[in-house]
């Protein structure tokens, strides 16, 4: 796909395009005679995020499944199926380009239920630490 091309679709969208994932990798420790590269990072179907305290942080932008303290010879698809064997990109038999409309919507609509998992994970976090936090309070009453 063509820049102009990839630049009208979703963000989201865009992800499923391996170039696009390796372009997050700016400031990626792992460049040469790693396993661990950018593109293989990418064709794992890892983005960088990284974070003040975890520069390494690489996150499958369909499973979401989140992995840090990379060595450069781990190998991102291997450490990939490791850590969340399910991930439904990983069992993928061709590239997304190639998908037909259909198959596409279907793979996209489990990345999205695994996103609203996330997010649902992480408010339950909040309000238990929050309940927690007023439990707290009212026990020193």
């Amino acid at each position: 796909a063509a820049g102009a091309e990839v630049a009208v679709l979703p963000e989201e969208w865009q992800l499923y395009l391996a170039p696009v994932r390796a372009a997050t990798f700016r400031n990626w420790p792992f460049t040469e005679g790693c396993a661990c590269t950018p593109e293989r990072m990418a064709a794992a179907g890892f983005v960088h995020c990284p974070s003040e305290n975890s520069p390494d942080v690489a996150q499958c932008f369909f499973c979401f499944k989140e992995l840090e303290g990379w060595e450069p010879d781990d190998d991102p698809l291997e450490e990939h199926q490791k850590h969340s064997a399910g991930c439904a990109f990983l069992s993928l038999q061709k590239d997304p380009t190639h998908l037909t409309l259909q198959e596409f919507l279907k793979l996209d609509k489990e990345r999205m239920k695994n996103a609203i998992k996330k997010q649902i994970s992480q408010k339950v976090t909040e309000v238990e630490d929050a309940a927690k936090s007023v439990r707290r309070e009212i026990e020193n009453l």
